[in-house]
Order: C-alpha cells, then sequence, then structure tokens
C-alpha cells in the first residue's frame, strides 16, 4: 500500500510562494504519472499540474506561475507556487497513478489573502 503525505501549504499573503511536498512511502518509478489537483470552497476538484512520461502540463489558470517536479531519488513530488493569487486558496492534493492503481494523498490546505 503506498501512502502519500503532503507538506507545505499554509496561510500567504498575494503574491507570495509556497511550496508543496508529497512524499511517498515506497519508490515512485512505478508511478508514471503524478500530479497535484485542488478544490475550492464549492467548487469541483481541478488538475493544477501533472508530470506524466516526463512532460509536464498545466491548468491555464496556473501556467507560467506553478512549476511541477518529481525528485525519484526522494520518492517526492513537488509544486513550486509563486506569484500566489486569492484564487489559488483551496486544498491541494497529491495524486500518483500507475500500472497498480491510483493514489491520493490527504490533501492540505492553501490559503490566500489579499
Amino acid at each position: 500500500q503506498v501512502q502519500l503525505v503532503e507538506s507545505g501549504g499554509g496561510l500567504v499573503q498575494a503574491g507570495g510562494s509556497l511550496r508543496l511536498s508529497c512524499a511517498a512511502s515506497g519508490s515512485i518509478f512505478r508511478f508514471n504519472a503524478m500530479g497535484w489537483y485542488r478544490q475550492a470552497a464549492g467548487k469541483q476538484r481541478e488538475l493544477v499540474a501533472r508530470v506524466r512520461d516526463g512532460s509536464t502540463n498545466y491548468a491555464d489558470s496556473v501556467k507560467g506561475r506553478f512549476t511541477i517536479a518529481r525528485d525519484n531519488g526522494k520518492n517526492t513530488v513537488y509544486l513550486q507556487m509563486n506569484s500566489l493569487k486569492p484564487e489559488d486558496t483551496g486544498v491541494y492534493d497529491c495524486s500518483a497513478n500507475g500500472p497498480l492503481g491510483s493514489y491520493w494523498g490527504q490533501g492540505i490546505q492553501v490559503t490566500v489573502f489579499s
């Protein structure tokens, strides 16, 4: 059983930065895709960023501000978030997908105030 543990969330002023980390309990080599999703209050969960087979893709709303990166040696995927906006507020969740299934973290709150 794989566990994904997120960290790095919190409260930040608009324009600031945060870096989220998602640490897996085992090797992430088995996962061809890892990503970050978010859900704002009253809204559906949306994909924020994903790295799949070496390629990355981002939601239009975060392009140029967020960067996703995976470190296979540390079994961790990161989301660097710069120039944060109040509309980036939400619960961020890490996901990992591979031949053996899909896994999710517990979610972490990010709150951006103006």
